[in-house]
């Protein structure tokens, strides 16, 4: 069983949400110019269409990953009012 290195710090989205130790879902991740599948295990169950960060692989196309908010999309949607 070979670690994947390449996925490792890319981010993804959940098109199945885990169920924390109780089994994986499944996350598609943007990686090598292009976005592959993987069975995505997480500490904690995570729905649907979260978006995640890859921190480890665990070889034969399953990686560990956490919920991510990208600072720079939060950032993008600012409610300032003017005037």
């Amino acid at each position: 069983m070979t670690r994947d290195e390449a996925v490792i710090g890319c981010t993804g989205v959940l098109v199945i949400g885990t169920r924390g130790p109780a089994g994986p879902g499944e996350v598609l991740v943007r990686v090598r110019g292009g976005s592959e599948t993987f069975l995505a295990w997480s500490a904690e169950p995570l729905a649907k269409g979260a978006p995640v960060l890859v921190v480890e692989s665990r070889g034969a196309r399953q990686v560990d990953v956490i919920e991510w908010a990208d600072s720079l999309d939060a950032s993008a949607g600012g409610t300032g009012d003017a005037g």
